[in-house]
Order: C-alpha cells, then sequence, then structure tokens
C-alpha cells in the first residue's frame, strides 16, 4: 500500500477541508507540504514576510467569514508570524498558522533553529497543538480549524516538527474522517428572560443607540441589525473594524454625532463587541454614568470582566438573539417612539457637516490628507474594500471615507498594527477578486510591508494603492517629534521598478485623474500606485485612544 509523510497528510487534509488559498514563504522543513499543497490545487501566495502572510490570511477570514491558512519555516520564520497572530488573536480572527520546527527527537540538543514555537505563540493564540503522532494529523487539522470559528473566532498555531513531516506510514491507518467534518456553525440563543429585560429596557428608554463590532460579521447578522435597526428606531454606531454592517449613509447613522451620542444616551446596547478603549469602556465621562448598558455577546467571560457592569447580559450569537429580538418587538417598540432622538442627532449632524472643518490647515503648502481621502472616497465604489493603515491616514480616513458593505473596511483593529494595509490588500483581493480593493496607506505605515506589491505584481493580485506621502510619521507641526521624518519616499518609482504602474501627485486637482488612470491600469489586471505628497503639519484633533500619542 501507499506510504505518505506527514507532510503530505497535512496538505491532503487542508484540501479536504476546502482551503482554497494558503499564503506563506518557503523554506524547510515546509517544502513537501507546500509543494503537496499545490498538487492538491491549492493556491499558494508566496509573500516577502510571514508577518505580512498572517496580514493577509486576517483580511481574507474576515471577508469570507471563514478560517484562513498560512504556513512558515522554523525558527525566524514562525518567530516573524508572531505579531500578525497576535493582532489576530486581539481582533478575534481565525488564522490557522502551520509552522515548521526542529525534529522532536532532537529537541535539547540545540539543532538547527531551535527554539521552543509552541511556548512563543501560546501567549497571541486562541489554542496551541503540536503534531507528535501521523495517525492523528487529520484529527489535529480539523481541531485546529474548528477552534479557531468556535464561539469567539481567533487563531490557532500547530507547531510541525521536521522529523514528523518527513516520517511516512500507511494510507490505510490514517483516518480521513476527521478531515471532512464541517465547521461547527452553531447559533446559541440567548436567554429568553433577558431578551425580555431588553425589550422592557427600549419601552422605558428615551434615547436608545447600539454600538456593534465584529461580532456581527463573524455571525454573518447584518441584515438581522439593520431589520432591528430599522423595526425599533434605533440609531446605531460601529466600531471602525465592524463599519458597513449597516451601510453608513443609513438614515439611522449620524456618525458626526458619535460623541453625543454615546454621551447622552440613556440605554447603551453593546452587540458583538469588547467594551475596550475602542468605545472608552463604555464608561464615564465619554458615556452617561447613568444610563442602562445591555450586552450581547457569544463569549460569557466577555461580558463577564467588562470594565463598566452590565445591567442586561445576554450570552448568543447576535443572529440568533436579533431574531429574538425582531420576534420581542412587535406590538411593543416602534420607530415613533424615539423619533425626537433622532431628530436631536440629526439636526447636531447636519449643523457639523456644514461647519468649517476643524481639522483643516489654509492649503498653502502640500495637499492636507482630508482632501486626498474625499478624493478617494468620492471615487470609490459602494462596494469597493478599503484597507486603511497609518495614523493621521487612519484617523482623517475614518471621519473621511464611508463603508456600505459587511467586512469592507479592514484597518490595523485594535492591536493598533502599523503595516498592516498593503498585506490586508493582498488578502481582500484573493478573497473577493471581483471587488474593487484600495490599500489607502500612510507613508510611514508602507515602508514596513512594501515589499508585498511584489507578492501582488507577481501573483497578478491587482490592487490600487494611495499613499499619502507627508514625508515621515505622524504629523508633527513643530518639527520636534525623534526619528520622524523619513523623507518624501517616492513610492510609484518602486511600484514601477517592480513592475506595477505609479503616478506621482502633489496638486489637489491631480488627485483624481490620477485615480481614474490607476483604476484603468487596475482593471487591466496590474497593481497601481498614485503616491500623494501630504501636509506634514495636518494633525489629526478628535478623540484620543489613550492617555499618550505618538
Amino acid at each position: 500500500m501507499a506510504e505518505l509523510t506527514g507532510s503530505e497528510i497535512i496538505a491532503k487534509c487542508l484540501q479536504k477541508a476546502g482551503i482554497k488559498d494558503i499564503f506563506y514563504i518557503m523554506g524547510g522543513p515546509m517544502l513537501l507540504a507546500e509543494a503537496t499543497a499545490i498538487k492538491e490545487g491549492i493556491r499558494m501566495i508566496d509573500v516577502r514576510h510571514e508577518q505580512a502572510a498572517a496580514f493577509a490570511c486576517q483580511a481574507y477570514s474576515r471577508l469570507k467569514q471563514t478560517p484562513s491558512v498560512c504556513m512558515a519555516a522554523s525558527g525566524p520564520g514562525v518567530t516573524n508570524l508572531i505579531t500578525g497572530m497576535a493582532n489576530a488573536l486581539v481582533d478575534c480572527c481565525p488564522v490557522v498558522a502551520f509552522g515548521g520546527s526542529s525534529p522532536l527527537s532532537q529537541f535539547g540538543r540545540q539543532v538547527f533553529q531551535e527554539i521552543d514555537q509552541v511556548e512563543l505563540m501560546r501567549g497571541c493564540c486562541k489554542h496551541v497543538d503540536r503534531i507528535i503522532n501521523l495517525k492523528r494529523i487529520p484529527q489535529q487539522v480539523s481541531f485546529a480549524l474548528q477552534q479557531a470559528m468556535a464561539g469567539k473566532p481567533g487563531p490557532v498555531y500547530v507547531d510541525c516538527p521536521g522529523d514528523m513531516l518527513y516520517q511516512k506510514i500507511d494510507e490505510n491507518l490514517i483516518d480521513w474522517s476527521f478531515a471532512e467534518r464541517p465547521l461547527m456553525d452553531s447559533r446559541s440563543p440567548g436567554d429568553p428572560r433577558q431578551v425580555a429585560a431588553l425589550v422592557a429596557a427600549l419601552q422605558k428608554a428615551e434615547r436608545p443607540l447600539i454600538v456593534s463590532g465584529s461580532g456581527v460579521i463573524w455571525s454573518r447578522a447584518w441584515a438581522e441589525m439593520q431589520q432591528f435597526v430599522e423595526a425599533a428606531g434605533v440609531p446605531f454606531y460601529t466600531t471602525p473594524q465592524g463599519r458597513g454592517v449597516v451601510p453608513d449613509d443609513h438614515e439611522y447613522s449620524y456618525l458626526a454625532m458619535r460623541s453625543s451620542a454615546f454621551r447622552d444616551a440613556d440605554l447603551i446596547i453593546v452587540l458583538g463587541t469588547r467594551m475596550n478603549y475602542i468605545i472608552g469602556h463604555a464608561s464615564p465621562p465619554r458615556f452617561g454614568p447613568n444610563a442602562t448598558i445591555a450586552r450581547i455577546d457569544v463569549d460569557a467571560g466577555e461580558i463577564a470582566m467588562a470594565a463598566r457592569y452590565v445591567d442586561i447580559p445576554i450570552v448568543g450569537d447576535c443572529k440568533a438573539v436579533l431574531g429574538q429580538l425582531l420576534e420581542a418587538i412587535k406590538g411593543k417598540v416602534a420607530p415613533g417612539k424615539f423619533k425626537a432622538w433622532r431628530d436631536k442627532l440629526h439636526d447636531g449632524e447636519q449643523q457639523k457637516r456644514v461647519a468649517a472643518g476643524a481639522n483643516r490647515p489654509a492649503d498653502d503648502g502640500d495637499i492636507h490628507p482630508v482632501r486626498m481621502l474625499e478624493a478617494v472616497r468620492d471615487f470609490m465604489k459602494r462596494d469597493a474594500i478599503l484597507c486603511v493603515d497609518g495614523q493621521e491616514t487612519l484617523n482623517f480616513g475614518r471621519h473621511t471615507m464611508p463603508t456600505f458593505a459587511p467586512g469592507h473596511r479592514l484597518n490595523s483593529g485594535p492591536f493598533g498594527t502599523m503595516g498592516v494595509g498593503l498585506p490586508f490588500g493582498v488578502g481582500a483581493k484573493v478573497a473577493c477578486p471581483d471587488k474593487q480593493v484600495i490599500v489607502v496607506h500612510g507613508d510611514g505605515s508602507m515602508g514596513m510591508n512594501a515589499m508585498e506589491m511584489d507578492t501582488a505584481i507577481r501573483h497578478k493580485i491587482p490592487l490600487l494603492i494611495v499613499i499619502s506621502l507627508n514625508g515621515g510619521w505622524t504629523g508633527d507641526p513643530k518639527r520636534e517629534k525623534p526619528g520622524r521624518d523619513l523623507g518624501y519616499m517616492r513610492y510609484d518609482k518602486m511600484c514601477e521598478a517592480l513592475g506595477g504602474y505609479g503616478e506621482y501627485v502633489t496638486k489637489p486637482e491631480d488627485i483624481t485623474p490620477a485615480l481614474e488612470r490607476a483604476q484603468k491600469q487596475v482593471d487591466e489586471g496590474r497593481v497601481a500606485l498614485v503616491n500623494v505628497r501630504t501636509d506634514y503639519r495636518a494633525r489629526y484633533a478628535g478623540a484620543a485612544f489613550s492617555d499618550y500619542s505618538t
């Protein structure tokens, strides 16, 4: 009978599990696993840094709501994955990494690239495992994919010792049934008593609002959320990563009134998001001290350990609980009840929209980043996927560029990782090849994974990249920050040198024509980059997420 190596078993298991794409960098001892994956029909996309492989996976998973897979060689290959895995952990994203490691039989003898990779990964993964028995590989691969998606999603690491990868076993001894198990898709409902308590709170409230996050995306609950928003008449706000679950231009969306709405609301429904610094822990002074807090989350621990006491805790899947609420509010809560509250937010929104932009200096120098971002906003398709990275670029972009489809806004997330933009773009375009993908980068963050332009060009992954070129890290009106200046790098020339299309823009009126020419190149299958020289003085002046800033 035929014999299979551990490497071949891993690749065949991934193929049987429905994995279509893997991001990786070739290297021992994973070469045979990678080569076999190609033979099994899996698209293997080799990146230029392992960190980028994990980031690309994160974007891929967010858009497809499935586990994604990356691979790395032993030692530095695996340690290079760590930042990406940590970002996935904090962002609750099901990235599954397979890392080669030194032979199990030689552990402790200081062999090539020996380090305890399982322990290194343990602190930045939801679950870690190590292959020690070839018969169990199908089970372990299946468990890794299941663990990544079960309950609150998160990253999983599987350590692959070299001797296990090249050891052989009779194919008849392998139980392939594990590899063909479908992913669990549980939809746990909430306690009916707590659902009833939330309906009663809505009946009592005068100024309710919803604060939603990625849990709505992972449970595919965007239709139910929009139905509930409209049926109850409750204004909504999303976290940056959760945008698009209900279109930003919905009539009950009042983006410019976020701070006022948070402060004045008397009932806050926290839906599928962590009560972390992104929303000020839902605590005073950002939120009213007397507001009732309701929280819907699949993870009971998240609710129990919230920084602010949760008055109405509902443990359950967002899709299931929203379905319960839609039934429960019939005849009890209607949109007209909160019209005065919505009118107040609407009127405040209109006043802010026509007021002079507080963040805009006079146009007496380079282009203000907001001008660039507005050009992107007016140019992009409604269902475009935006991958935004940087500091001022990210902050200004949050208020300038809307999102209208679930999962179509990707940024550094709550871990605040720089360098995600271009790898996110690669992963997004692989996941959704028929969508317009625009990567909007600051020049500082662009430099961290700029060679992923090469990945996109080599693999014919057509992206539009727009750079805010303000000469370095962050805005610095007084030019006093150490290490801030990077110079005005011609990333457009870099893109051209790698085989893409580049343009350099220094005048506001030239931005849109450059975007149009670049998109034409993208439509023909090329990677295109528009490098826009922006004002180094422009500094975002909105709400800060921490006590200090860069």
